[in-house]
């Protein structure tokens, strides 16, 4: 299984399905779904009963998650793909467009 190319805390872009071209930030990664959590995309609507941690209830919006292949990481404002490569004795990721070490 190949290692997941967004990491939580990455920008990035939509560029697929109904938040195309939305911009936000990764929140949570699912390694095994090949999924994420993006904070302001891909929102659904759920209706929560009263319990004791939420004692109002009501409908609540919140995001849903959205497949790693529908989104692109932002590096310095513009959407790129990712890869992989060796730095020394350290394996990095870097944008392929520009050729820049992201982390």
């Amino acid at each position: 299984m190949s290692s997941m190319k967004i990491k939580k805390g990455d920008m990035v872009k939509v560029i697929a399905g109904k938040d195309k071209n939305k911009e936000g930030k990764v929140i949570a990664v699912n390694h095994k779904d090949n999924t994420l959590l993006v904070e302001g995309i891909n929102m659904v609507t759920k209706h929560a009963k009263p319990s004791m941690a939420n004692q109002q209830g009501g409908i609540l919006h919140q995001e849903n998650k959205i497949d790693a292949s529908n989104v692109m990481l932002l590096h310095n404002g513009t959407a790129t793909r990712v890869g992989f490569k060796m730095d020394g004795d350290k394996k990095v990721r870097y944008a392929k467009k520009t050729g820049e070490v992201i982390d």
